[in-house]
């Protein structure tokens, strides 16, 4: 069925991506799952490669705004049927596979919906934290197994920390001259001596491991307080394990960093230890990193600037002080 008459094409936003409206998810859905075409469509805000809408209680139309992210949806649909089983927490599994029409360009997929608030709007609580570091150190465990020789090679989100060293400074440099007012008390020359700790660190010797590649606040969802999924797989890939133990600081309420590492650190086993000591070092790096692009894009939005998100400013000095104090006294289990 030609559905080219019965929906405009999409538009494109001042980024060249396109911003795929209701009209078009209606008539590429009637046109090929038309058992779920009249469920109730509910735009679901946010996201940057893919436009996401919510189809009933249980569904979610996940469709590529620009021409890279495709292949990434591949990825999605090919791996995570068979990763979804092994993890502790909900993730988004896929349904029905969806071909350009309606003047829509790209593949595009159904997937499971998972259910609760995302946590760049809605924090993990504090009281929760506890039972959310047990529950996202459990996920990083079960995630991060040995990936076959076909699974998606590493990308730059989770590869050797060297190569981005400029970057880096660039971000503290940033750091010192706009960002330093998010985030009182936090000294550049610290995040400094963080990042060359994780730089010093030995490099990941073992076998590629699966990994999310994005754990930031807007990639997982909360419920009744506690982690309760994760979402956006976009990025899925293997790596490195250090750039998604990374969420220890990103995701949790401080304090809870140091529960989740030792649940993590306590199942690895004794001749073990070294490397998990390393891998704890390279993560506070990411940290930094990652903590920075949450100050930067937190002002961008008290200044309504596009892709600007205010929530995320809080989020990225929480994980920065939070990295700060585990540097300091990596070994002391109480919170800050």
């Amino acid at each position: 069925m030609d559905t080219s008459a019965t929906a405009a094409a999409p538009a494109e936003d001042p980024h060249g991506r396109l911003d795929v409206d209701a009209d078009t998810v209606r008539a590429l859905l009637r046109a090929q799952h038309p058992d779920l075409a009249e469920l109730a469509l509910r735009r679901v805000e946010g996201g940057w490669g893919n436009r996401m809408w919510r189809l009933g209680e249980e569904h979610a139309v996940r469709l590529p705004r620009d021409r890279y992210t495709p292949a990434n949806l591949a990825n999605e649909t090919r791996w995570l049927p068979e990763l979804a089983p092994r993890l502790p927490l909900p993730v988004p599994v896929p349904q029905r596979d969806g071909v350009p029409g309606a003047g829509y360009p790209y593949p595009w997929a159904v997937f499971s919906w998972v259910a609760g608030e995302p946590a760049d709007l809605v924090p993990v609580a504090p009281a929760h934290g506890p039972r959310s570091a047990e529950l996202l150190a459990d996920f990083l465990l079960a995630l991060h197994r040995p990936a076959p020789a076909d699974a998606p090679a590493t990308t730059p989100r989770c590869g050797p920390l060297a190569p981005l060293a400029d970057h880096v400074e660039e971000r503290i440099a940033e750091f010192e001259a706009t960002l330093h007012e998010l985030a009182p008390g936090i000294r550049a020359d610290d995040l400094r001596t963080v990042w060359a700790d994780a730089l010093a660190a030995p490099v990941w010797s073992g076998p590629p491991v699966w990994l999310h590649s994005d754990l930031h606040p807007a990639n997982v969802v909360v419920v009744d307080g506690a982690l309760g999924g994760v979402i956006d797989f976009d990025a899925l890939g293997t790596g490195d394990p250090a750039c998604d133990l990374a969420a220890a600081w990103l995701l949790l309420p401080p304090g809870a960093d140091r529960p989740c590492l030792a649940r993590w650190r306590a199942a690895h086993p004794a001749e073990q230890q070294d490397a998990a000591t390393a891998t704890i070092r390279r993560a506070r790096g990411w940290v930094v990193l990652r903590g920075l692009m949450l100050l930067g894009i937190g002002r961008a939005g008290l200044h309504g600037l596009p892709g600007g998100k205010p929530a995320w400013g809080p989020a990225g000095r929480t994980a920065l002080e939070g990295v700060l104090a585990h540097h300091r006294h990596p070994d002391d289990p109480s919170p800050r």
